[in-house]
């Protein structure tokens, strides 16, 4: 397993943490910044870890800023990407169980580094449970490539 990790200057503390959670486990990354606390533009971190997740390069991401929710806004542009903000082991857990995210966003502001490495183990571990919830996957998709749905 290869996950890619980046976050803006709002979360590079967080960011730098979960790489250290990441060693101690054995899981591989790479690390799309950012690589300092200087002031830069979390769409441009958040779109890089995507689409290193989105064009296969890694099977996972963990993005982060202030509150997640920007780089999960960024992320979500990328095709492919299913990124979820997450604030609590519950939504880590179900977001891969039905969503089949491929991508958790965490806010530095809004999440302790434990609760952080915690859902990322959560997030890691959790098999999509496929059946009807691909069904709904399939909707996604289909309203990412542009197909009008209906009720």
């Amino acid at each position: 397993m290869k996950i890619a990790v980046a976050a803006d200057h709002g979360a590079f503390e967080l960011k730098e943490a979960v790489k250290k959670h990441l060693e101690e486990k054995g899981i591989e990354f790479t690390d799309y910044g950012c690589f300092s606390k200087e002031s830069v533009d979390y769409p441009r971190y958040a779109y890089l870890a995507a689409s290193a997740v989105a064009e296969k390069e890694c099977d996972f991401g963990i993005i982060c800023c202030t509150t997640g929710l920007g780089v999960s806004m960024a992320a979500n542009k990328v095709k492919g990407i299913r990124a979820a903000v997450c604030t609590n082991e519950m939504l880590a857990e179900m977001t891969r169980r039905h969503n089949n995210a491929n991508v958790i966003c965490m806010g530095q502001n809004v999440v302790s580094q434990e609760l952080a490495f915690r859902m990322i183990d959560i997030f890691l571990s959790t098999d999509f449970e496929g059946g009807r919830h691909q069904r709904r996957i399939n909707l996604l998709t289909d309203i990412e490539n542009g197909k009008k749905l209906t009720v």
